[in-house]
């Protein structure tokens, strides 16, 4: 573990990472820590944290870039062990290490751009009647120390220096991480590239720690500890709910920004079918098969009008899935609870195909199914995510059935809609019900993929994460770790530099209600 700087070894439970692939486990060993060990973090969190949040928007952004170098410069050993220890394919962890190191460089633009600030002016108005209005003025603040836990199925990007680490640095808030079991090895290469970073550009060594534990243990009493004042969490519904009641239970309730559950629904509209069902069969197999499913936007139900094409659809998904190899999943927990979830759909689904069988225990045999709209909308087993590659296929038997399911269905990270233009009028319904479900519609394309850009949402309503405000990707990830502070007659040369006279940072900042760079 690293706590402030300093490499600590645990003493309780040893955890070792899994090759998925070779089927054993890995050098080292790493045992846990304990309550001591998070007292430690979060006492050096918060001692470092006002010196760290009064660190310019500058130095903050350099930080985050130094972080990034050293990611990229250690790219083959990263590579090398994330690979290891998840049995996914070395192009796409490739590819996770320049998805975190550009969701680094991203906040860094942020941090230079300014208006997370959220600089406001309101000007005295001394001669107003019937009363006088004072100076008020607002920017944001970060919240305190944050604490951090790594998901499963991103070693990286959704890990140690993933983007709820990244964003709550460039808030100017500390973190504190609870490292992920299913790659430590990964974990600590990470977080020693960070400590360094911490160490090379000056920051107070508290601003980062990383520890390793059990959710209910570790985690619980990471997230209870007074001095954190937010959390940022990705993995199962369950975990994140407990953290969520954890943090609502504490004399100061603090937000948990948990990412938990999504089945994330295709709609098949009846002009994209009939004209290229085969095509789409095709490509929903490579989106749900991607990874072994093990994304939280993989397409787990799919919605389209029974008949003919819907036939053709799902024909040509059943001849690709059909020749699907087995492939590795992360871990041999995340093998079992993919095989117990897929077998509750049996009693209420009819078996489509399964993909072909694996001889070890951590592979995902993929599986589709299919049901009507009626048994859908009552089987509470159908609705629940299956973390893996499993999906239904739910027939409707016109388009107000399918337009109705909508209402039925739980909070989404995503929805798609496959349309022609002859399906516009129908897919301007279903788009206005799908904005209360979903935190991103996608047309004409598959979830799997989550770009990071400023305009991205990863978020949605409970399940898909416990606050549908706000995004854990994407350039207003930062707002999660802020709040906003009014500031009434201070004197001016006491005010921050953000809100003061001659805009010295030169924001674009809102001054009695107009929006200008003045």
């Amino acid at each position: 573990m690293i706590i402030a700087g300093d490499l600590v070894a645990g003493t309780g439970t040893e955890v070792r990472g899994f090759d998925p692939v070779a089927g054993h486990d890995l050098e080292p060993g790493y045992r846990y820590g304990d309550d001591r060990h998070v007292e430690q973090a979060c006492a050096a969190a918060a001692a470092a944290f006002g010196e760290y949040r009064a660190t310019t928007s500058e130095r903050r952004a350099a930080f985050l870039e130094r972080i990034a170098d050293d990611l990229d410069a250690a790219r083959d050993a990263l590579v090398d062990r994330a690979t290891a220890e998840s049995g996914l394919p070395r192009a796409r962890i490739t590819g996770e290490v320049g998805r975190t190191t550009g969701q680094l460089r991203l906040f860094a633009a942020v941090l230079r751009e300014g208006s997370w600030n959220g600089a406001r002016i309101d000007p005295a108005l001394p001669d107003r009647e019937p009363l006088p209005r004072p100076d008020i003025r607002q920017r944001a603040v970060p919240l305190g120390p944050v604490a951090v836990f790594g998901a499963s199925n991103f070693p990286l990007a959704f890990s140690v220096a993933g983007g709820d680490t990244a964003s709550a640095l460039a808030a100017g808030c500390p973190v504190v991480v609870k490292a992920h079991d299913a790659h430590p090895g990964t974990s600590e290469l990470v977080g020693r590239v960070i400590a360094d970073a911490v160490a090379s550009s000056g920051m107070p060594a508290g601003t980062f720690s990383m520890l390793f534990g059990s959710g209910p243990g570790l985690g619980t009493a990471l997230v209870t500890d007074p001095r954190i004042k937010a959390v940022g969490f990705t993995g199962s519904r369950t975990a994140g709910m407990a953290l969520v009641a954890a943090a609502a239970a504490r004399p100061e309730p603090i937000p948990v920004y948990a990412e938990m559950s999504s089945i994330n629904p295709v709609f098949l509209l009846n002009g994209a079918l009939a004209s290229r069902a085969t095509e789409l069969g095709k490509a929903f197999v490579t989106s749900l098969t991607m990874g072994s499913g093990q994304f939280c936007t993989n397409p787990g139900l799919v919605v389209a009008v029974d008949g003919p094409n819907l036939d053709a659809f799902v024909a040509a998904a059943k001849d690709a899935l059909g020749q699907a190899q087995a492939t590795p999943m992360l871990t041999p927990t995340i093998a079992a609870n993919y095989a117990r979830g897929v077998a509750t759909f049996d009693a209420d689904a009819d078996l489509v195909v399964r993909g072909a069988p694996g001889d070890e225990r951590t592979t995902c045999q993929a599986a589709l199914f299919s049901t009507d709209a009626a048994t859908f909308r009552g089987s509470a087993a159908l609705q629940a995510e299956v973390f893996g590659a499993s999906s239904i296929v739910v027939r409707c038997k016109d388009d107000a059935e399918m337009t109705s399911l909508v209402g039925d269905l739980e909070g989404q990270l995503t929805a798609t809609l496959h349309v022609d233009d002859t399906d516009h009028d129908h897919a301007a319904e279903l788009l206005e019900l799908l904005e209360l479900k979903a935190g991103r519609i996608l047309f004409n394309g598959w979830p799997t993929g989550v770009e990071v850009c400023h305009a991205m949402v990863h978020g949605g309503p409970s399940p898909a994460t416990s606050d549908s405000r706000t995004t854990s990707v994407g350039g207003r990830a930062i707002e999660r770790f802020l709040r906003p502070v009014a500031y009434q007659n201070v004197p001016k040369s006491l005010l921050p530099s953000p809100i003061a006279d001659g805009n010295p940072d030169g924001l674009w900042r809102r001054v009695d209600g107009h929006l200008t760079q003045g």
